[in-house]
């Protein structure tokens, strides 16, 4: 599935709106989802201009869930990976 397909999957009908954001059942967040589709030919204009649009999601746990584009938490990138780097010295 293209996740910015104009056409929503059938699974979408199933969807549950995830307040906050996340899977309902389980707690995951979108980074662990099986199957995503975005709902980008129906924006919500909000204040400022701005955009929002539905965000659909699979998880893991098989639980279809959908949010807004706006409620998705922002990406902490400040964060240690878990595998460490190999600098070497020269």
């Amino acid at each position: 599935m293209d996740a910015f397909s104009p056409f929503p999957p059938d699974w979408t009908k199933d969807a549950v709106h995830a307040v906050p954001f996340g899977c309902p059942a389980c707690g995951e967040g979108s980074r662990e989802a099986k199957d995503v589709w975005l709902n980008r030919r129906a924006p919500v204009f909000i204040e400022g201009r701005k955009r929002k649009w539905q965000e659909f999601y699979v998880c893991e746990c098989d639980t279809v869930w959908w949010a807004w584009s706006s409620d998705r938490p922002p990406l902490d990138l400040s964060k240690p990976s878990d595998e460490p780097l190999d600098i070497e010295e020269g």
